[in-house]
């Protein structure tokens, strides 16, 4: 394919990921098309090959392939949004807010349910971000942006900008790690010790069930540093009830590393946890995404959190595990 005019990064695109600018210049594109023009290196950044991860700044180059049939967007200006909405049914807004826990004029907090996707890919059409799309007028006129991922079947909190600016201040605090972030796990087994950490870097490791990772050897290429704090806050049968605190964030981190180490998270079908299950519990990932905590850009305290998704209360209903009497004490840790 020929080069096509570089594209300038706009100011107010400063520090957003590259596999999502282009997705916004180019909102005809295809996922798979996106994800092989980025792996294949055929998207330069000021003549440089770089991952689709990587935040571009404002003022760079991008290059991309002539894409004929998927014209360019021009950048937003002035935080409107110079495309109009595609528009959603009823019933999806109404999804929509039902999610929302949280809400001011910069940012909106979601209880995201398990068992739906945050962004597209594959044989994905229907998630969150593609529903947020359609909701511009409700939030102001500009397209709500993600600011991090769940993976489709983890549930809890969600946070989403009303604007490019905000996504982009509030992606630095994540890159930073100036984000607490409390994930609550029933695991098979009970880690040791009590308390500790993890660090194991890990790698992708795609297999015939869909994408995984695994712990990377010693000066694997790609391999990427992951550590998580964990702690038992409560034990029932040959089950615990597990406070999760990631430090870094990688796919699957949670999952894997709780896997290697002995105890794998109940109902994971990827990392071992969907074996032996009890009698009365359902087969479904109980991971979720218990509290998030930060300082707004604008100054504030925000301190939220997701109540437990129905399956994941049905069990501990079932293992006798009181969210009530422990909950607020593992929410400090």
């Amino acid at each position: 394919m020929s080069a096509m005019k570089p594209q300038l990064v706009s100011a107010d695109e400063d520090g957003v990921r590259l596999d999502r600018w282009l997705k916004t210049r180019f909102p005809a594109l295809p996922h798979s098309v996106l994800q092989k023009l980025l792996r294949t290196g055929q998207v330069r950044v000021d003549g440089k090959r770089v991952k689709p991860n990587a935040r571009v700044e404002a003022g760079q180059e991008v290059r991309v392939p002539n894409l004929a049939d998927f014209e360019p967007q021009p950048p937003e200006r002035g935080g409107l949004s110079l495309r109009a909405p595609m528009g959603l049914s009823k019933a999806d807004r109404n999804y929509i807010e039902r999610m929302i826990i949280l809400e001011d004029d910069d940012i909106v907090i979601l209880n995201k349910p398990p068992g739906v996707a945050v962004q597209g890919g594959t044989k994905t059409t229907r998630h969150i971000d593609g529903l947020l799309a359609g909701m511009e007028d409700r939030f102001g006129g500009d397209r709500p942006r993600l600011v991090h991922r769940l993976d489709r079947d983890t549930s809890g909190v969600l946070l989403v900008a009303k604007s490019r600016d905000m996504a982009s201040r509030l992606g630095k605090m994540f890159q930073t790690r100036s984000m607490q972030k409390i994930y609550w796990a029933v695991v098979q087994g009970a880690p040791k010790p009590a308390q500790g950490k993890v660090e194991a870097a890990l790698i992708k490791a795609t297999g015939p069930d869909g994408d995984r990772v695994r712990k990377a050897e010693e000066g694997e290429a790609d391999a990427q540093n992951a550590v998580t704090h964990y702690s038992i806050i409560e034990r029932a049968q040959e089950h615990s009830w597990v406070s999760l605190k990631p430090v870094t964030g990688r796919q699957h981190q949670l999952r894997a590393h709780m896997h290697l180490i002995g105890t794998p998270i109940l109902g994971d079908n990827k990392y071992g946890g969907d074996q032996d299950i009890a009698e009365g519990v359902e087969n479904k990932l109980h991971l979720h995404a218990r509290r998030l905590a930060f300082i707004h850009p604008r100054g504030q305290a925000v301190d939220i959190t997701a109540p437990l998704p129905e399956h994941m209360r049905k069990t501990f209903t079932a293992f006798g595990f009181d969210d009530q009497k422990y909950g607020k004490a593992a929410e400090r840790e």
